[in-house]
């Protein structure tokens, strides 16, 4: 039976053989190889994960399958300018192997219950580009889009020489 819970630290082995599992599938996707460079930016992934979990403005969660930790989740809750708090899902991952079995659902579930809880007036996240499953399970849950981040490659607009083709 699927469950999820907050993150401790023994969770992080688990949590960075499903990080690894799932960045393999990421980068071959649109935007993936960027998104990953973008990730790895950030630092090594298990002391992020540990001061996340001692963070009061932060969650992390773990999903898992008859005990076995098969998804993990990280949320940053942000405070606005004027106040306001808002969630931002940094992270949700499962396992390739076990999609489909309640584990992501399950996680989200908590997430929105603890983030409603910390007095959050909505929550954010994000997909890639052409990533319908990701999509239809966060518009599952009552996200929409409501920004998109638009980019262009340089290498692609180089001459052989590495000048600029773009036309002025």
């Amino acid at each position: 039976m699927e469950e999820a819970r907050l993150a401790v630290p023994g969770d992080l082995a688990a949590i960075s053989g499903i990080s690894y599992r799932v960045a393999e599938e990421i980068a071959g996707a649109r935007g993936g190889e960027l998104f990953l460079a973008q990730e790895l930016a950030r630092g090594p992934l298990e002391p992020r994960v540990t001061a996340a979990i001692d963070n009061d403005d932060a969650l992390v969660v773990v999903g898992s399958y008859d005990g076995v930790v098969l998804g993990w989740a990280s949320v940053l809750i942000e405070t606005l300018n004027d106040g306001r708090r808002l969630g931002v899902i940094e992270t949700l991952a499962v396992d390739p192997e076990a999609r489909e079995a309640g584990i992501g659902a399950a996680m989200m579930n908590l997430l929105l219950e603890r983030l409603r809880v910390a007095g959050c007036f909505g929550v954010d996240s994000r997909a890639l580009p052409g990533d319908r499953q990701t999509k239809n399970f966060f518009e599952s849950f009552g996200l929409k889009a409501r920004l998109l981040i638009v980019h262009q490659d340089f290498k692609d607009h180089l001459s052989a020489d590495g000048d600029s083709t773009t036309p002025a």
